[in-house]
Parts: structure tokens; C-alpha cells; sequence
């Protein structure tokens, strides 16, 4: 398995001269297998370059949506392969109560937000509720849950063979002040990240940041490092960068967070969540 990110910025694009290095992207990132078969998750700005990279010969493309948060949707417009008239899309997405996910993303691909609606891409672009019974999208099996953020959000779990990737980009799992005190199968996202080979978490926040933004659905650093040791995972990326982060402070940040690792004990790698990232699970 081969990971790529793309986007690695949460809540709003912030390209500029202090975001070159991280990038200014918002949340999307590809998993390709060596025989070709690909996934991409979330659809956020990062999801435009992305689409300039897939070949013509490509007919088939499934796109995994945690969560239609503005963010994690932004860049699907402007994904190229929606407008060949040969390929055939299909956009999985976390269920609601009240629209499917058709009317919920017409909201934001409808004027007068946008000038196109979905009528006005390809007839093969499908929509699907994410099934929590597990389910192939990319040639790869998905498993997928609720996680502790505003709206219907869920996480998912992609595996390969022998290879784990679990994807939480948007994730709270200290909410409630409990910490990470619980028994870890009583933790938002465990099951998913469970004894994961890589583990891509949101690490929107400083400790000090989030004391104040505690139910805003996002993770403090630490919190995001003590998730992926309850888990048991063995790499993670920290991702979801908050849009006012520099480069100069993210370089801070993630240096800090893997002498911290260090420090605890923990059989952990860390990445820092940059665009261009590549990640190969061999």
C-alpha cells in the first residue's frame, strides 16, 4: 500500500509563502496498491492536483467522505475525472436522518454556492451511505464507525492483505474530560486503529488550544499520540493542521510531539502531515 497526501489542512485552504512546506490543502489523501487499484479519502482542495495525476485509462474511482463538513467537500468540483464521460465515480458518505447524500451535497454543488449542480456532471457518478457492516470500495476492505465529532462523521479502516490504514482526520476522543482513563474499547475510534500499520489523526491543537475548544470535534497533540499508543498503532501521521500553523511553528510542533513519544516510551513513529507526503507499507 502506497499513501499520499494531499491536503493535510483542516477547516480552510491557506496557501501562502509560511504554508509551502506543509502545504495549504485541506484533507484529502490517495492509497494505491502496487497492481493499481486506488482510494482516495475526502474530498477537500488537496483533491484537485490529485485528479490532474489519474490516467486516462482509469474508468473506475471510489471516493470515501468522513463527513461533509465544508473542508472535507471544497475540492470535488474541481476533481477532473468527474467531467470524462467514461469514468465512473462512486462517492460513499456517512448516512443522516434527514437527506441522503445526494440532497446533502446538492446543497453545496448548486447555485448559488456554485454555479453547476450534480445534474450537471456525468450520469455514472453514484451515491452510497457508508455500511457499517464492512464493504470493498477500491478494491480494498473498508470497515467503518461513528466517531466523536459535530454531525454524522465516521472513521474508516482500509486493509490490504496484511497492511492497515485507518483514516481519522476529524476526531475528539478525549471529549467528556475522561481522557484516555477509559478501558480503550470504550474509546471513540480504538476499533478502528486497533494494531493499525498507519494511523493518519487529527492533531489540530496545542494542550493549551483546546482547553478552550473542548466539543469542537478536533484533538490537542498529546491526546492524538495517547489515541494512537491506546490503539496499539505503530505509525501516525498528525494531520488536520490548524490554517493559522507556519511552517516554522508546525516544524516546532511535530518535533516536540516525536520527543514526547520518545520521552513516554512509546513504540510509536511519528510522521508530520505534509503535502507530498508518500508513505509505503511494503
Amino acid at each position: 500500500m502506497i499513501v499520499t497526501v494531499w491536503g493535510a489542512r483542516g477547516s480552510i485552504p491557506c496557501p501562502g509563502p509560511d504554508t509551502v512546506r506543509y502545504g495549504g490543502n485541506t484533507a484529502c489523501v490517495e492509497i494505491r496498491a502496487a497492481d493499481g487499484r486506488r482510494l482516495i479519502l475526502d474530498g477537500g482542495t488537496g483533491i484537485r492536483r490529485l485528479g490532474l495525476t489519474i490516467p486516462p485509462k482509469v474508468r473506475h474511482l471510489d471516493i470515501l467522505l468522513t463527513h461533509l463538513h465544508i473542508d472535507h467537500i471544497l475540492g470535488l468540483p474541481f476533481f477532473e475525472p468527474l467531467f470524462r464521460p467514461d469514468m465512473e465515480v462512486r462517492l460513499w458518505g456517512p448516512a443522516s436522518t434527514t437527506h441522503d447524500l445526494r440532497a446533502r451535497l446538492g446543497r453545496y454543488l448548486s447555485p448559488p454556492l456554485f454555479p453547476l449542480g450534480l445534474r450537471d456532471l456525468p450520469r455514472r457518478l453514484t451515491f452510497h451511505d457508508v455500511p457499517f457492516e464492512g464493504f470493498t470500495a477500491g478494491g480494498f476492505r473498508v470497515s467503518a464507525m461513528l466517531i466523536a465529532h459535530p454531525g454524522p462523521t465516521v472513521g474508516f479502516r482500509i486493509e490490504d492483505g496484511s497492511r492497515v490504514v485507518t483514516y481519522l482526520p476529524d476526531h475528539e476522543p478525549a471529549l467528556g474530560g475522561h481522557g484516555f482513563a477509559l478501558p480503550p474499547d470504550w474509546i471513540s475510534g480504538v476499533a478502528l486503529a486497533r494494531d493499525a500499520d498507519l494511523l493518519i489523526h487529527d492533531a489540530q491543537y496545542t494542550r493549551d488550544e483546546y482547553a478552550n475548544r473542548i466539543g469542537w470535534g478536533h484533538s490537542a497533540i498529546p491526546d492524538a499520540l495517547a489515541f494512537a499508543a491506546a490503539a496499539g498503532a505503530r505509525r501516525v501521521v498528525l494531520f488536520h493542521h490548524d490554517p493559522r500553523r507556519s511552517d516554522g511553528t508546525l516544524d516546532t510542533l511535530m518535533e516536540g510531539a516525536d520527543d514526547a513519544a520518545r520521552r513516554a516510551g512509546r513504540d510509536l513513529e511519528v510522521i508530520p502531515g505534509r503535502e507530498g507526503l508518500v508513505v509505503e507499507l511494503a
